[in-house]
């Protein structure tokens, strides 16, 4: 019988996942997907600021045209290093929901050498509340991500179903068990007031807690020109 190296790697436990940490941060540094659990899905990530890695994601979800991913951050500082005019109200929203399931989509900084995409100038970021999804990015920086499955499928909520559909394309899966499930609700903060572009886990009611003036989802045809092409598929 043929060997054939386990690519599936437990990060149930931070006290034993050093190894395989270390496994999903040589993936990404070399240009590989790696597989992760969030607070929400499973994603499939890639490093930000290699374009050819951004397509492999792509390519391995079977996806032809260039939707931007949303990309994860592994704390609020990160902000103002990928992003630009960045408003009160968008850092109110991150310092009261990051670590969580909300997606800011902000300007991106000009400066950055990547290509995540048909973006439009903007970029949608997120810091999840997954131990071992922090614990990959405060090694890696920010990650480009979507969810692990491939297109037309539903997002897996544990290692075994991500493998089952993006299989060989993948480098490293890293499995936290089961996720609940759900996606981020994603907050358009380039425009004032912000408004919600698609709801999720975190309800309008809340975000109004923290900014009254925040819009709930608008009409399809009302959307700003600088949102990003939606992501169907971008729930991690």
């Amino acid at each position: 019988m043929n060997s054939v190296p386990d690519v599936v790697h437990d990060v149930t436990d931070p006290n034993t996942w050093g190894a395989a940490i270390d496994e999903a941060v040589n993936a990404v540094r070399r240009g590989a997907l790696v597989v992760l659990p969030t607070d929400t899905v499973y994603g499939v990530a890639a490093e930000a600021f290699d374009a050819g890695a951004v397509a492999a994601i792509g390519t391995a979800k079977g996806r032809a045209d260039r939707t931007p991913p949303p990309v994860l951050v592994p704390d609020v500082r990160t902000l103002d290093g990928l992003a630009t005019e960045v408003s009160d109200d968008a850092r109110a929203l991150a310092d009261a929901f990051w670590p969580g399931a909300l997606t800011l989509v902000l300007r991106a900084q000009p400066s950055l050498q990547w290509d995540l995409g048909d973006n439009r100038g903007v970029v949608a970021l997120r810091m999840p509340d997954h131990p071992a999804a922090l614990a990959l990015l405060r090694r890696t920086g920010p990650l480009a991500v979507t969810g692990a499955q491939r297109v037309g499928e539903t997002a897996p909520l544990d290692a075994d179903a991500a493998r089952a559909q993006l299989g060989d394309a993948v480098a490293v899966y890293l499995d936290g068990g089961p996720v609940p499930g759900g996606g981020s609700t994603v907050v358009d903060a380039t425009v004032t007031p912000p408004r919600v572009v698609r709801p999720g886990a975190i309800d309008v009611e809340a975000l109004r807690e923290v900014v009254p003036a925040i819009e709930p989802l608008a009409a399809e045809d009302d959307a700003p020109a600088t949102s990003p092409p939606a992501d169907p598929e971008a729930d991690a």
